[in-house]
């Protein structure tokens, strides 16, 4: 019963919130579901008496086609593998940071640069990191701290991977010692494929989405998988004895979402900023980490102190980090279609 306490109060804030702040007909935000969360959006409504107006996509590959196709919204969220694909559409228009109050707090490592830039077509406000996820009643801790794991045939037919290209790719590169895709060699993307290709026989299936995986591993069907950080906490709360291995030899991968300006937005260009400016404040880290979503802003992470960190799979580590930054549009396309190969056993 008291764990139902907490989930009723949250329900019962976000139906207030709902009904305190009418949605704001001047500023469209293209998004995830769930991202309309009024909690992620409190001082934008401070500020401008509402909460934005929202219109969903299911995945990127879509809400590219409806935006190219005439669709107009303000902001769009997108995750960092398709950024150069929607710049190239012509779609986009740069971000000024100067107006971006948090800009300077911005994690360096999910910039790809150093936090100096006049402008930039996107600004990354939501990460999280994929790491080895494992049965730690059936599995030896020492067994995760490589990657190579998932080429162990003692495991075969008790592993995952993610239907994700960015993440697949992630673990790949890692496990044949790459930690920067954006300056990949085709030497080096044909030694990433080939590992994938070796891994496939071993894996019970590509999970979709982390309810999936979670079930696939409380019922012991898989014992190690590749998985985002917001599992770990999922199944430790449940009770299930999850390990998450950060810190394996070759390292781990974080990616990252955030926000684009969209071109001819039929909204307020202030409240775009003001948007992006609410999302990244510092107040946010807490709600964001309660739905599994680390705040690119550091000064705001590192209020949530270290327990919180390592509690959700998002604590600094001492190994190497695969950023998933944004790629080539080239690069991104020969991943996609090789692992569409590697998949169906080709």
């Amino acid at each position: 019963m008291n764990v139902l306490k907490p989930l009723l109060g949250a329900t019962a804030l976000s139906m207030i919130a709902s009904v305190a702040f009418a949605e704001d007909a001047d500023l469209l935000v293209f998004d995830y579901s769930g991202f309309e969360d009024p909690a992620f959006h409190t001082k934008y409504a401070e500020k401008n008496g509402d909460v934005p107006s929202f219109a969903f996509f299911g995945e990127e590959d879509e809400a590219l086609q409806k935006l190219v196709s005439g669709f107009k919204a303000d902001v769009s969220h997108v995750c960092a593998g398709s950024v150069m694909k929607w710049e190239e559409s012509g779609i986009l228009e740069p971000w000024d940071t100067a107006k971006i109050t948090e800009y300077a707090k911005l994690d360096s490592n999910l910039l790809g640069n150093d936090v100096a830039a006049a402008s930039a077509y996107f600004i990354p406000t939501d990460f999280g990191s994929t790491a080895t996820a494992y049965n730690a009643d059936e599995v030896p801790v020492e067994d995760v701290k490589t990657l190579q794991v998932y080429k162990d045939p003692k495991y075969a037919g008790r592993m995952t991977l993610p239907d994700n290209v960015d993440d697949a790719y992630a673990l790949a590169y890692l496990a044949t010692g790459t930690t920067d895709w954006t300056s990949a060699t085709d030497e080096q993307f044909e030694a990433a494929s080939a590992w994938l290709r070796e891994v496939h026989p071993n894996l019970r299936t590509y999970w979709t989405d982390p309810a999936e995986l979670a079930q696939l591993m409380a019922t012991g069907e898989v014992l190690v998988a590749w998985a985002w950080n917001e599992t770990y906490p999922t199944l430790a709360d449940e009770g299930f004895p999850i390990g998450f291995e950060r810190e394996a030899t070759e390292g781990s991968s974080l990616w990252l979402c955030g926000y684009v300006n969209l071109k001819d937005g039929p909204g307020s260009e202030d409240k775009a900023y003001d948007y992006i400016n609410g999302f990244l404040d510092a107040s946010n880290a807490a709600v964001l980490m309660d739905a599994g979503y680390g705040i690119s802003n550091t000064e705001g992470l590192a209020t949530l102190g270290d327990e919180a960190l390592i509690a959700g799979g998002l604590e600094p580590i001492d190994a190497p980090i695969l950023a998933q930054l944004p790629m080539s549009v080239e690069l991104r396309e020969k991943q996609s279609e090789e692992f569409e190969k590697i998949k169906a056993g080709f």
